[in-house]
């Protein structure tokens, strides 16, 4: 066994100095494409007032996200995987990791809508008949628990080596390589527990680990 999985995630080590100003106002810089992700990954709101009683009455919906019951019935009673709604689901991780990896100052380029950039995410393309069990989509969330209690803890240090990285930025210019690392390793374990549990897209149970 060489160790891979076969989902595989990396990002590129910004081994040069980074905007500062950018850097420092990060939670600023984001909003914009944050809220085009929002958009296409399920949060949208409206507002109605109703003229004859005055009341304003504001309904969230939700539209978009990642594809998970479709493909999971679809796999169930037809082995079949779609292969637009894989690329939808492919597209839009892709899409989140960039957007991750700027908002955690992991490199100062402006997230793409499209482009790959410096995140890399391999999410191969399963033939159900042969690589899934068309059962084990039933059981893959109580399955993954352990992995969802794991990271949870794991991103509480994501958020404080953000922190980290935000002041190492601001005095030196640079983003320290184990910080990067440590948070490239969650942003790692969490693809690899989505595309498990989530959209579906492979059988094998993810290791406990942050490397490659």
């Amino acid at each position: 066994m060489d160790g891979t999985y076969p989902v595989e995630y990396d990002v590129d080590y910004p081994d040069r100095p980074l905007n500062r100003l950018t850097s420092a106002f990060r939670i600023f810089t984001a909003i914009p494409i944050a809220i085009v992700i929002s958009a296409v990954s399920g949060g949208s709101w409206q507002t109605t007032t109703t003229y004859t009683t005055g009341t304003t009455v504001t309904v969230v919906t939700a539209a978009g996200g990642l594809l998970f019951l479709g493909p999971l019935l679809m796999i169930l009673f037809r082995q079949k995987y779609p292969r637009w709604w894989y690329d939808w689901n492919y597209n839009l991780m892709s899409f989140v990791n960039r957007v991750a990896s700027y908002g955690l100052l992991m490199t100062d380029v402006y997230p793409s809508t499209d482009e790959e950039q410096n995140a890399h995410l391999e999410l191969p393309y399963p033939d159900v008949q042969r690589d899934l069990n068309r059962w084990l989509p039933l059981v893959k969330w109580l399955l993954a628990i352990p992995h969802f209690i794991v990271l949870f803890f794991l991103y509480v240090g994501v958020f404080f080596a953000a922190i980290a990285a935000w002041f190492a930025i601001l005095f030196t210019g640079r983003l320290p390589r184990g910080l990067f690392d440590y948070m490239a390793g969650v942003l790692r374990w969490s693809n690899r527990v989505t595309a498990y549990a989530v959209v579906l897209t492979t059988d094998e149970y993810p290791p406990f680990r942050l490397a490659a």
